[in-house]
């Protein structure tokens, strides 16, 4: 294998392809009045699967999900015709364009919706930006091409699952099936040449392809120089049995490009939040932005101090923190400054309701680089700590390789969270993180190097996968998981029913009995997978259980 660094790609690259002013806006808009959009038409704005993860975990849909009014663009679209649209922010409320003439600001100001406005970059565009997506994605499946357990051979990921006690939750059936993850990262260049987009594509679970990017001059808009995206993907989707299986080699995922490597400028937050956005709006589990911000040399009137990585003044991460509380696990890397000057995490790591994440090696040292906490406001950052260096994974090409950085880190605990989330679907994203924190090494003595420190996913699992927290009326279920058999005992002998609903929430299994103390249900049709049961009692009181096949 060869072995390369991905530090220079988190850090960006610095070109000078740009105006010496200001040329990108982003504008702030006072309210979303006489917008087309209702919240009583959800289906607008958000795909089917967001609308009934919303209903699932009743996280309302608000004026905050509208989207930007269109009226308000096109208006300030029309005042000058080399106006072009760069980014958007619903939850911000925020419309940030390029516009290269400063005589139309005024105007801009003066528009009775505009609140305020800030220059975010200085871009030399042409044309008309290119915004490429699925207009239709392909619908998710649930692909059984992974080995069974007895024949899973991780090859050179099995240190970096093992780290994390991964593989006994890979081998109770969880893979990631069923889930939707959202690669929020800087190109996916040559990720067609690789045998797990191909496994992807095939078994339909490739979720679509989302492109913010606009033209630049002589951009670097394809090359090696994008190839972060591609690697990172690796680490949570390879599935090449004796080589290289990642952390999720069963979920579905969706590719969002709102990073580019030849400049550091703070209109990279702009898009980034609006990637946020686009990945809850199609439904995504879990978001892996192994991107940061801290310094913007090339816009330097936006640079980053320690005193802002409170989690408030950056619209990323003022998004990061709204997409974890709308249902969404969001892995975001802790950033490779630890060895340098500025040593603190980069943002949107700062945010609220996230998984930050540090590095450390296969054998729990500290990476080096992996940059430090806490936040300016205090709270323990980084959240937890992954493998980040040698970590295996794919370049362009199935060329398999190791990289170093909080980059491979993240994706790496992304793929576990997802699989872990499958594992135990009643719970909300805030909750699976938590539980995530509170099973690290440290959680009861963080630090400001490793977090909460390096968490035990199987324990996690382990030890909430049962009916303790369910069960007011001490009813039994065992064996859990269970193979062909599941018994039920109530002391009270009054049990009247039982209703099993699967993940999802369809009822696959009905079984009436006459006030026995022992029932046994056949399980023997139920596919794997983890179910939610009900037991109807005397007086029409009910009692949850749940288990595990």
């Amino acid at each position: 294998m060869k072995h390369f660094s991905l530090l220079w790609l988190f850090l960006g690259l610095s070109v000078a392809l740009f105006a010496q002013s200001p040329t990108c806006y982003r504008i702030y808009l006072s309210d979303k009045n006489n917008t087309p959009y209702s919240i009583d038409n959800p289906s607008e704005f958000l795909s089917q699967r967001a609308i009934d993860k919303r209903a699932r975990f009743n996280i309302p849909i608000t004026e905050q999900d509208l989207p930007v009014n269109p009226q308000y663009k096109q208006q300030i679209l029309a005042l000058h015709a080399e106006i072009q649209p760069l980014a958007v922010s619903k939850w911000m409320n925020t419309f940030t364009i390029y516009c290269p003439d400063s005589t139309v600001l005024p105007q801009i100001l003066s528009l009775p919706f505009v609140d305020s406005m800030e220059a975010v970059g200085n871009y030399v565009l042409y044309d008309a930006p290119v915004y490429q997506h699925l207009e239709n994605p392909i619908p998710m499946v649930h692909s059984s091409s992974i080995p069974t357990k007895d024949a899973i051979d991780y090859g050179e990921g099995l240190a970096q699952i093992a780290l994390f006690n991964g593989v006994p939750l890979h081998e109770e059936g969880f893979h990631g099936e069923g889930m939707l993850i959202a690669v929020i990262d800087g190109g996916f260049f040559g990720i067609e040449t690789t045998s797990f987009f191909q496994e992807l594509s095939n078994s339909g679970r490739f979720y679509g392809h989302y492109s913010l990017m606009p033209n630049f001059v002589d951009t670097l808009a394809s090359g090696w120089d994008e190839v972060h995206g591609t690697i990172v993907t690796s680490a949570m989707a390879a599935n090449t049995n004796g080589e290289l299986v990642g952390t999720a080699p069963c979920a579905s995922y969706a590719l969002i490009h709102t990073e580019w490597v030849g400049s550091e400028e703070i209109i990279e937050e702009d898009f980034w939040a609006n990637g946020a956005e686009i990945a809850d709006s199609i439904g995504a589990d879990v978001i892996n932005s192994s991107l940061g911000y801290r310094m913007f040399p090339d816009f330097p009137q936006n640079d980053i101090t320690y005193e802002n990585m409170d989690g408030v003044h950056s619209i990323a991460s003022r998004c990061a923190t709204i997409l974890g509380q709308k249902g969404v696990i969001v892995c975001v890397a802790a950033g490779n400054d630890g060895n340098n000057e500025y040593y603190h995490i980069s943002r949107p790591g700062d945010a609220f309701d996230i998984l930050c994440v540090g590095a450390c090696s296969a054998d729990s040292l500290l990476a080096g680089f992996s940059s430090l906490g806490p936040s300016f406001d205090g709270r323990v950052k980084p959240d937890i700590t992954s493998q980040g260096v040698e970590t295996a994974c794919y370049y362009p090409f199935n060329m398999l390789s190791t990289a170093n950085g909080t980059s491979l880190a993240t994706p790496v605990a992304a793929g576990m969270c997802a699989c872990l989330w499958q594992a135990m679907p009643c719970y909300t994203s805030t909750q699976i993180m938590q539980m995530i924190r509170e099973s690290g090494h440290l959680y009861n003595n963080p630090n400001p190097e490793f977090g909460y420190g390096i968490p035990n996913f199987y324990q996690v699992y382990a030890s909430h996968v049962g009916i303790n927290d369910y069960n007011p009326l001490q009813l039994s279920v065992y064996p859990n998981p269970a193979t062909d058999k599941l018994c039920l005992t109530n002391t009270d002998g009054n049990i009247q029913s039982i209703s099993i609903f699967n993940a999802t929430g369809q009822l696959v299994l009905q079984h009436s009995v006459n006030g026995n103390p022992l029932i046994e249900i056949n399980v023997t049709s139920l596919p794997k997978g983890f179910y939610v049961g009900t037991a109807t009692l005397d007086g029409n009181k009910k009692a949850t259980f749940k288990f595990v096949k």
